[in-house]
């Protein structure tokens, strides 16, 4: 496992299903209770085996309806702390469920679409996967624009993705993306995006 992430980061070697089980019944709990334990969250973050953040990111995924726009900070925390695709990618579905119920998020996602830091502009970019005819086309757009022109790879992914991801439900606006940007995209977010049109 820790191979699989260029050694930056320590594991017990949990797999997914046997990390699961151990805490199902802590983030059960808390579920009926409508509560989320950010003190516990944050100990969770420091420890320096990897699947404690893979718990913080399971944990908020169960309890994403009790997630407000006034925790989106603590979450950018978790985003910049010990940041790798691997939590980056599930935290950033919290935040857009967020955004299902809160218009302020749009402008916080545009503002991290521009932001020095690759990992809070990957997870604005990603923030609406899975949304499907929930998605704001115009915020996907004005996002993914930002971000034409790097040389980050992690960013051309995340772009090539999002549009990916989106095609499946509207492939119309992701070949008129295609076509309206083709010389400002990078290559791998062309390749990406294409795969599904």
């Amino acid at each position: 496992m820790s191979k699989y992430m260029r050694g930056q980061f320590d594991f017990y070697g949990l797999p997914a299903p046997k990390r699961k089980e151990v805490y199902s019944g802590l983030i059960q709990a808390d579920k009926r209770a409508k509560t989320i334990d950010w003190d516990f969250l944050d100990r969770c973050y420091e420890d320096r085996h990897r699947e404690f953040q893979y718990l913080v990111y399971d944990y908020l995924l169960a309890l994403k309806r009790y997630v407000v726009y006034e925790d989106i900070p603590r979450i950018k925390r978790y985003i910049t702390t010990k940041p790798w695709w691997d939590t980056v990618d599930f935290l950033c579905k919290v935040i857009g469920d967020v955004g299902l119920r809160d218009p302020r998020v749009k402008a916080l996602m545009a503002e991290w679409s521009k932001d020095e830091n690759i990992w809070l502009r990957r997870a604005a970019i990603e923030h609406q996967l899975g949304l499907k005819d929930k998605t704001d086309t115009a915020l996907l757009e004005q996002i993914v624009a930002n971000s034409l022109g790097s040389d980050e790879f992690f960013v051309n992914k995340a772009i090539g993705w999002a549009l990916r991801d989106h095609s499946k439900c509207d492939p119309a606006f992701v070949k008129g993306f295609i076509h309206k940007y083709t010389d400002k995209m990078d290559s791998l977010s062309i390749k990406e995006a294409s795969k599904y049109i």
